[in-house]
Formats: C-alpha cells, sequence, structure tokens
C-alpha cells in the first residue's frame, strides 16, 4: 500500500506541475513569457524573443501531460504509470540536458533553482518507471 501510495503522490506531483505550467503558457501567454516561475525571476524571456504559438504550444504540451499523469494516478496500472514515466522521461530529459548548457544570463541561483526542478521531474519520472514494473506485483498480490 505505501507503494501505491508513493506512485499517487509522484504522478499527482508531476500533474500539479504540469497543469501550473500548461494553464499559464496556454492561457496567458506573454505572462509566462514575461514571469515565468514568478516570485520576481524570469527563466524564459531571457532565452530569446517572444512567440506566442511557441507558448501556448508548451501550454497544450504540458495540459496534455497533466491529463496522463492524473489518468495514471487515478488507474493506477502498470501500462498508464509506463507510459505517464516515459512521456515526462521524453519531455524533461532534453530540457534538462537543454538548460543545463545554456546558463548564460541566469543568476547562480536561478541556475539551482531551474536545473533543481528539471533534475527532480527526471529522478520521480525515472522512479515512477521502475514503480511500475512493482505495481504489476502488487496487482498480482491482491487478484
Amino acid at each position: 500500500m505505501r507503494l501505491t501510495l508513493a506512485v499517487r503522490l509522484a504522478l499527482g506531483w508531476l500533474t500539479l506541475t504540469a497543469l501550473y505550467l500548461g494553464g499559464w503558457a496556454l492561457f496567458a501567454p506573454r505572462s509566462f513569457y514575461d514571469g515565468f516561475p514568478g516570485l520576481g525571476r524570469s527563466w524564459v524571456s531571457i532565452d530569446g524573443p517572444y512567440n506566442e504559438h511557441l507558448v501556448r504550444d508548451v501550454g497544450a504540451l504540458n495540459l496534455a501531460l497533466a491529463a496522463l499523469s492524473l489518468a495514471a494516478a487515478v488507474r493506477l496500472s502498470r501500462e498508464l504509470v509506463t507510459v505517464a514515466a516515459v512521456a515526462s522521461l521524453l519531455w524533461g530529459v532534453p530540457h534538462l540536458g537543454y538548460h543545463a548548457v545554456n546558463t548564460d544570463g541566469f543568476s547562480g541561483t536561478d541556475v539551482a533553482l531551474n536545473l533543481g526542478g528539471l533534475i527532480a521531474a527526471v529522478v520521480v519520472s525515472l522512479l515512477l518507471l521502475r514503480s511500475a514494473s512493482l505495481l504489476e506485483r502488487v496487482e498480482q498480490a491482491v487478484r
């Protein structure tokens, strides 16, 4: 039971972060571009000119990932958790890679916060991928 709770919490965290990013970027793209992640910091505008289409697409992508993570948290099947973890990794690993080598213009604190959040998402996704195989054992034991 602790495994299923941990998996649900991890998927919930992925869902909430994707909803935050996705909702803001899709429905207020200029605000997202100018002010993400909030609290007086600006991590998107430092990287190039504003492109509403691109920002909205990133928002929609994150909302799609949120929907998948939420479905996996509710259903909690090995297959769905695996797909959610792989989808999160396919988004998160290249995103982390880009930000790991493109730090110009960011303060040391912003680099640490940005990379810390991106690393956390990748680690959580990797743990979910490992946990998915354990879920099958839990499902079989319950039957």
